[in-house]
This record gives C-alpha cells, sequence and structure tokens, in this order.
C-alpha cells in the first residue's frame, strides 16, 4: 500500500493514536509502545513525519518490519546521520527508500545526507536510485567527485564533463580504472560530438523530445539545422552559444516576445542587440535586458522595465557556496537601484551584517521576502513584515525560520486571512479561551492549528479526541496527559484499533 493508502483505510482510533505518535510531549516509553505495537498508519507518521528520540531511532533501524523501517528513511525532520544508519540495509526497498530526496514541506526542506554515506551508495547502489538523491549530495561532495579517491564516485563525477577543467579532464582520461577511463572517454566524446555540428545534426531527433531540445540549446549548430530552428524553435538556438552573431541579430529582431526575451539574457550580446532591445516594445524583453551583466547602472535606469511582485522570487533553493558571488560582486548586487539584482543579493544565505540590515528595509517586497526566506539572521521584525505583506509561494515558510517571532501574536486572532489568524497559534502566550474559540474557526487549517495549541483548555482537548475531524491533531497537542495516551492506546488495543 501506499502512504495515501494507508491513511486512507485508517480508522478512527488509528489516526488518534497518530495524533499521539505525532505528540511532541510524548514520553520515550509511549513511544515505543506506538512502534512495537500500533498499527500501519500509526508506525508511518511516527517514522517519517517528526523527530525521534535517540532509543527511538535504535528502535526504529533494527524493527523487523521493512515497511517501518523506510517510513523513517523518508524522514525530512530526522538528522540526515540518523538516517543514515539504513544505508546498509538489508531490504534493498528500504534503501531505495533512503536513496530518494525526503518530500519537502512549508517549513522543512531536505538537507545532504554524510557525505560517507553517499560514497557508501555510489559504491553499492544502482544507478536508478542514485537518481534520485537529488539534495541530499552535498555541494562538495559534488565537487570533489572528479578527484574522489574511489573509483566509482569519480566514474559519477565524469558526468560534470563541460564544467571540469582541462587538467581534471586528462587526469580521468587517464585514471588508474579503467572504468572511469571509459566513462571519462564516453563523457569526453559526448562533448566533442556536441561541438561538432555534423555529429550534432546526426544525433538530432526529427520529432520533439528532450534530446532534441537539449542539443538545439548547447549543441554546435550547423547552418541547415540553424535555418530549419529559426522557424520552427527559435526559442531553443537563441541562448545557445554557438549560435552565429548574425543569427543572433535576427532573433533579436523575432516576432515572439518570449524569443528576445531569451535573447536579452545572453552574455554575449553586442551592443547594438542591447540598444534595440532596451527599447523593445515588449515589457518582459525590456524587464530581461535590464539586468544584463554588460549594462552600468545608468544604462539600466534608462530602460523603461517594470518589476513586479511575482518577478523571479521566491524562494532561492539550496546555494553551492562555492558559486556565491564574490564580496565586491555582492555589494554591487546589494547597492543595485534595480530590485531584480537587489534580491539576487538577499537571496544568499551568507550576505554580511550590514547588507542584511540595509536590505531588511529595502522598499521592493520581494527584496524582503527573499532575505527573510534565506538569511539565518533574518530579524524577526522583517519575518512577521515579510508575512503580513506577502501572500506567494512559501509563505508559511518564513514561520519555520529561526528568528519567526512566537510571542506577540495573540492579536491576529480576529484577521480576515486565514493564514494571518494561524499566527496567534504560534503565540506560547495565547489565551486558552481564543485557542477555544479557534477551534471552532471557519477554517480548516486554523481550527487544526487550534486543537494542537499547548494552551487549549483539557476539558476541549478532551472533547476533541472524540471529534471526527480533529480528533488526531487533538491527541498530539502537548498539553495532553501522558496517562490519557497511554489510555489511547489501551484502548485501540481492547478494540483492535
Amino acid at each position: 500500500m501506499t502512504p495515501d493508502e494507508i491513511w486512507d483505510t485508517a480508522g478512527p482510533a488509528e489516526r488518534r493514536l497518530a495524533g499521539v505518535a505525532l505528540n511532541p510531549a510524548a514520553p520515550v516509553d509511549v513511544l515505543l509502545r506506538l512502534l512495537a505495537g500500533g498499527p500501519a498508519a500509526v508506525r508511518m507518521v511516527l517514522c517519517r513525519d517528526r523527530v525521534l528520540p535517540a532509543p527511538v531511532v535504535d528502535a526504529v533501524v533494527a524493527h523487523p518490519d521493512r515497511n517501518t523501517r523506510s517510513f523513517f528513511a523518508r524522514n525530512p525532520y530526522a538528522d540526515p546521520e540518523q538516517r543514515a544508519r539504513l544505508v546498509d540495509d538489508p531490504e534493498w526497498f528500504v534503501r531505495a527508500h533512503l536513496a530518494h530526496e525526503p518530500r519537502a514541506d512549508d517549513v522543512c526542506l531536505p538537507r545532504p545526507l554524510p557525505d560517507r554515506t553517499v560514497v557508501r551508495m555510489i559504491k553499492t547502489y544502482d544507478d536508478e536510485s542514485l537518481s534520485a538523491l537529488g539534495r541530499q549530495v552535498s555541494p562538495g561532495l559534488r565537487r570533489a567527485m572528479p578527484t574522489h579517491p574511489e573509483a566509482r564516485v569519480r566514474v559519477t563525477g565524469t558526468s560534470s564533463w563541460d564544467s571540469l577543467t582541462p587538467a581534471v579532464r586528462a587526469a580521468l582520461l587517464a585514471d588508474p580504472d579503467p572504468a572511469v577511463r571509459e566513462a571519462a572517454a564516453r563523457n569526453s566524446r559526448w562533448h566533442e560530438r556536441l561541438r561538432d555540428p555534423d555529429a550534432v545534426r546526426e544525433e538530432l531527433p526529427a520529432h520533439h523530445c528532450h534530446a532534441r531540445t537539449h542539443l538545439l540549446m548547447y549543441g554546435a549548430l550547423a547552418p541547415d539545422v540553424i535555418a530549419e530552428a529559426l522557424s520552427q524553435n527559435a526559442w531553443l538556438i537563441a541562448g545557445n552559444t554557438s549560435t552565429p552573431a548574425a543569427t543572433v541579430g535576427l532573433l533579436a529582431g523575432h516576432p515572439d516576445p518570449e524569443v528576445r526575451a531569451r535573447v536579452a539574457q545572453r552574455p554575449d550580446l553586442g551592443p547594438s542587440e542591447r540598444r534595440a532591445l532596451a527599447v523593445d516594445p515588449d515589457p518582459a524583453v525590456r524587464l530581461a535586458l535590464s539586468v544584463h551583466p554588460a549594462l552600468s547602472e545608468a544604462q539600466r535606469a534608462d530602460i523603461d522595465y517594470e518589476v513586479t511582485q511575482e518577478t523571479r522570487y521566491p524562494h532561492t533553493p539550496p546555494y553551492d557556496p562555492a558559486s556565491l558571488p564574490g564580496q565586491e560582486e555582492l555589494r554591487g548586487l546589494a547597492g543595485s537601484a534595480h530590485p531584480l539584482l537587489r534580491r539576487s543579493a538577499a537571496g544568499v544565505p551568507t550576505l554580511p551584517a550590514d547588507l542584511v540590515a540595509r536590505l531588511a528595509d529595502d522598499t521592493d517586497l520581494g527584496v524582503r521576502v527573499l532575505l527573510g526566506q534565506n538569511h539565518p539572521d533574518a530579524p524577526a521584525a522583517l519575518l512577521l513584515r515579510c508575512f503580513l505583506e506577502y501572500t506567494g509561494p512559501d509563505r508559511w515558510h518564513l514561520t519555520g525560520r529561526p528568528r519567526f517571532p512566537r510571542t506577540g501574536l495573540a492579536g491576529f486572532a480576529g484577521d480576515q486571512d486565514p493564514e494571518v489568524r494561524r499566527l496567534a497559534l504560534l503565540d506560547t502566550g495565547l489565551a486558552p479561551d481564543t485557542a477555544d474559540r479557534l477551534t471552532r474557526d471557519p477554517d480548516r487549517r486554523v481550527r487544526a492549528d487550534a486543537a494542537r495549541h499547548p494552551r487549549l483548555p483539557s476539558d476541549r482537548i478532551t472533547a476533541l479526541l472524540d471529534d471526527g475531524e480533529l480528533a488526531s491533531l487533538a491527541a498530539a497537542n502537548p498539553a495532553l496527559p501522558v496517562a490519557t495516551m497511554h489510555r489511547l492506546i489501551d484502548e485501540a488495543g481492547q478494540h483492535g484499533a
């Protein structure tokens, strides 16, 4: 059964126990009882959807049921070192789930596994499993792969051939391990063929597919291929670095504004094309050109561009530290009059303190939101302001930032926006009667948060344990007495859960 099927088929008593399993105040003995005798839905949420104490982790890793161990393998809240204990699990089913990047939620993003664990996977797992690692591979390990001591890791590192230095490429082609040499030679031949217009023509599929798209975007293109693409796939060749200057000039005047906007992003764009695109009739094209790295601040200011709040944010994916701008470049971006350039600086998690202070008061909401979403030292006042002003994707992610306030929020309990009303339920000092009232809120998310609030009166928690919608959430309330937790487990066992 899939996780969704497990939950959908769970009865009321199982769901109530699942709430106990998620209760942050549940002691180790309660959690161990649920792990040992709880039904699948309970073990699923226990192992997959919360941080677990060390003794419970020990029991999960040693649990005889492979599904139970696989639930923990997919837990985004668990310390990666704890999940790494499953790297050599006897069941492929468990190992495959460990290799697959855990799902993210509003406040929890996948974290890299220890480098040694990923190396172990590369040495022992199949390629299909490894393809799902995603953000579980640290940026440092990715950079080190082409020169790693382990041959199979070096084989994996050859896949980034186009970004390797000539010296590293030469070393891989002459590697003492035949598998590394073969992989290096294969990638070298492929990239050589990408630079050969005749080879690209030969490889180019006639039908639309991923391979055709890749070759048109990155391969060296012969004149006849370019001519055909101009009429059918102009957007794809607009950013191709092998596209001749004359063709780029034609594309800069293409009737499709999406093509012109793509051309406007080319770093090798000539002065005449920049001047033409700076006065393009389409605002999206002018905006794309306005952030071109060859422009001065004065030239940007002469362009009639408009930045909307939806443009290019949020939120920035995890950075590779090696790809971050240098301090001088970062200060230039942060000091630019262009909001999109300031946004690119605001999304850097290592932004210096003085620039954090400056951008926290930026006039552009996008700058402030990106700073709040990505910088660990974003101040509490900024985070709250961003949440109240911003209503786009990943809004609730702001509440998971280290400095988001947890007091002084009760006044939002009567706000018209249900997401803002939810803020009141983050307040650790919320009045009990307010928490009680919010369990009857018209919005389901507000009711759910209220049912879990530790200031909810005990009689209301007890009543909600029999509520069809909120029972599992009330069982997750940290104010629930431990004796009640044990009683719920006992009763579920007596009635067969």
